[in-house]
């Protein structure tokens, strides 16, 4: 069984519809966006597998704990945590507020390591089990136009070693740090980095990371405390 969250739209569900795919279980955890979530409990469902919604605040950790208590009453453990929920708002040190700070911070954050805190009591035994972070180019770049959110990823970044050294041998724990990745519809109408500064002339795709994922979840088993950007070759010094 694998959770996702915020599954219900853009990334999260790319990546929910290809671990379903690779034959997994999936936890659909929203906040906001009930009606994609259940979009994609349907998709998996009328593909002959299992899936269920589950909405938790992430900046709350009793929340978190509620939620992995029915993830616990209907399933039992935890194989898979993908901790991909974020938000993503433009702050410099002159703007940032403390609302956006904590808003970051707090989902981007606080609410990834209480469900990897969570998840990890879930993968106990021989078989083990994975959480894979998804951080961001801005955590290993300074993107000073979008404090909260580099800071936040620095800190998703460096929380993927410590659990990795933690939680072993049992639980491998790694991350990926995508660059600039548009899903269809978005290829317009918002302001990107040129092509021209990716060494590979182009944005990535949902699939670019999805891939990323199942392949860590399913055929890599000597990988741990790694953090590998997926940007086109745009954080070579």
């Amino acid at each position: 069984m694998a959770i996702v969250t915020g599954a219900g739209v853009r990334l999260g569900k790319a990546i929910a519809l290809a671990l379903h795919g690779a034959g997994y279980g999936i936890v659909v955890h929203y906040n906001g966006s009930r009606t994609g979530a259940l979009r994609v409990v349907r998709a998996i469902r009328s593909n002959g597998g299992d899936a269920i919604a589950v909405r938790c605040d992430l900046r709350k950790p009793a929340g978190i704990k509620r939620m992995f208590a029915v993830i616990k009453t209907r399933y039992g453990r935890v194989d898979l945590l993908v901790n991909n929920a974020a938000v993503f708002r433009g702050a410099t040190v002159a703007t940032t507020t403390e609302r956006i700070w904590d808003d970051a911070l707090d989902t981007n954050l606080k609410g990834p390591f209480f469900c990897a805190q969570a998840a990890a009591r879930l993968m106990k035994g021989p078989e083990g089990g994975m959480i894979i972070n998804i951080a961001s180019l801005g955590g290993l770049q300074a993107w000073s136009k979008h404090l909260p959110y580099s800071v936040s990823k620095a800190g998703i970044i460096h929380l993927t070693t410590i659990l990795a050294k933690d939680l072993a041998p049992g639980v491998r724990v790694n991350a990926i740090a995508p660059g600039t990745i548009l899903l269809p519809g978005e290829e317009t109408g918002l302001s990107h980095v040129p092509k021209r500064s990716i060494p590979l002339g182009r944005y990535g795709t949902s699939a670019d990371i999805s891939g990323l994922v199942v392949y860590l979840a399913t055929r890599s088993r000597y990988i741990t405390g790694q953090v590998i950007p997926v940007d086109g070759g745009r954080s070579i010094p």
